[in-house]
This record gives C-alpha cells, structure tokens and sequence, in this order.
C-alpha cells in the first residue's frame, strides 16, 4: 500500500481549502466538490509541492489563474446594482488598516492632484478645479474583502470622462494611483473606463469626510472595497503593471465582483 507523504510546513487540508477560495466561481465549487487534492492543485499550477515555500508558489499561481478568468469575464457595459436611497446604510462604518483618528489630513487648500504618464496633458489639478467638473451620483455598494458591506451616496467625475479630458491613452494597460498615506494601486484599464468607476469628491452630497478618503476616493463599484484608493494625490496612465499596497502582500489584483 502506498504511504502518504508528509510535506513539511504544509497542512494540506488547509492548502486545499485556500486554494478553492482563490478559484473563481463555478471553478471553485466543482473543486472542492470533486477530487480536492495535492496532485489536483500540481495538476492546475504544474508546481512540485514539497514545503511550506512552493504551498505558497501554488497559492500565487492560483491567485494569477483567477485574475486572469475575472479580467477575461469583465464587461464594460455590465454595470453594479443601484440602489434607492432608502437602502443606504446609516452609519456608513469607516474602513481602514488603521483606526479612525490616524486617517490622513490632507490640506484641501494647497492640495495639488498630480498627473504623469501616458497622457498629453500633465498639469496638475487644484481641488477647486476638480469640483468644477460635471460631476454625476451614485448609490452603489461597498463589498469589503472581510466580509461585510454597506450601501452609500457618492458623487463625483467619472474617471473615463477625466481621462478624457487630460487626452490619456486609453489603449494604454493601467492607471496607478497615489494617495496621502503611502498606499498604493493599480487597476487595469477596461476598469478605469467603466461607465460607474468614479473620481469621488462628496459623500451623500457633502464634500467627501476625511474619514472615507477626502479629498478624492477613486470608487469602483464592480472591485472590492481594498482596491479602491482613498486620499488620493497622484494619478499615472502606464503599460507598467505597478502593483498596490495590498496585492503586493498576496491579494488577488483584479479581485473584481
């Protein structure tokens, strides 16, 4: 009879289940529903498991596997659920790595909104001249990657229309943001285009509180809530895929709804 293989610093139960949360539906039920295994997992992602470090190679793999399907499935014209004002949630809770009262103060006066990269216009934006845009309303959802959601009020400028204007090339790949306190992300550009992806100034129609990212939240209603940049100061059009703060850390990137 064939012995089982004990790998070190693997807890292959564990590894398993990891893996079929990473794999995008229907992919992730048939998974865990049929022949959930190690071999399966060395079969989808053609490594070796053989330790604790190539378990988290198979977990990256899977990782780049789902972004890839999710990007694949994306469409610019299918949009996020609205909802009517008598849905939103009243408090809308404050999401952060950090706790309330360490959010970042930006200085609305001199704040500075910076542009580089693939666009033919580079000067930058006051905030004054930001709110001057057309700007429309959504109410739309906030899905957080631990669990839980809230519906909000959002106003702001379409980020395809900014685009527009500041003559980006929209063939380019990405679109990379900066914000206050050092975070960072990418998001691909079909999602920098769709219609609902919003450059937020104003929260229920108020100017956008410091603790839901004054003075700028790039809103993604199609993404999870942790791509979704807030205290934004920097914006770049690239072909360079730049990672973020969160996705350098093993978070799916595309993580789309």
């Amino acid at each position: 009879m064939r012995q089982r293989k004990i790998i070190p610093g693997v807890d292959a139960k564990l590894l398993i289940k990891d893996a079929g949360k990473l794999l995008p539906d229907p992919m992730r039920r048939s998974f865990l529903r049929g022949a959930a295994s190690l071999g399966a997992l060395t079969f989808l992602t053609g490594c070796d498991i053989i330790d604790g470090d190539t378990a988290e190679g198979v977990l990256r793999k899977i990782s780049e596997f789902n972004d890839g399907a999710q990007a694949a499935l994306f469409s610019k014209t299918k949009l996020a659920p609205i909802y009517p004002e008598s849905a939103i949630t009243k408090p809308f809770p404050f999401s952060a790595y950090y706790d309330e009262d360490e959010a970042p103060r930006v200085d609305g006066k001199n704040y500075m909104f910076e542009i580089a990269g693939l666009v033919e216009n580079k000067k930058p934006w006051t905030l004054d001249e930001l709110y001057a845009l057309p700007q429309v309303s959504q109410i739309t959802r906030h899905i957080c990657v631990e669990g839980w959601s809230a519906i909000g009020s959002w106003q702001g400028v379409p980020l395809s229309e900014f685009l527009k204007r500041i003559g980006a090339d929209t063939n380019a790949k990405y679109v990379w943001f900066k914000c206050a306190e050092g975070y960072t992300n990418t998001i691909d550009m079909p999602t920098a285009l769709h219609p609902q992806t919003q450059m937020t100034f104003k929260f229920a129609n108020e100017i956008l509180p410091r603790a839901y990212g004054f003075p700028m939240k790039i809103r993604m209603p199609t993404k999870l809530g942790f791509k979704q940049p807030k205290y934004v100061v920097a914006m770049e059009v690239t072909n360079t895929d730049k990672g973020g703060y969160w996705e350098n850390q093993g978070y799916n990137w595309f993580s789309g709804l």
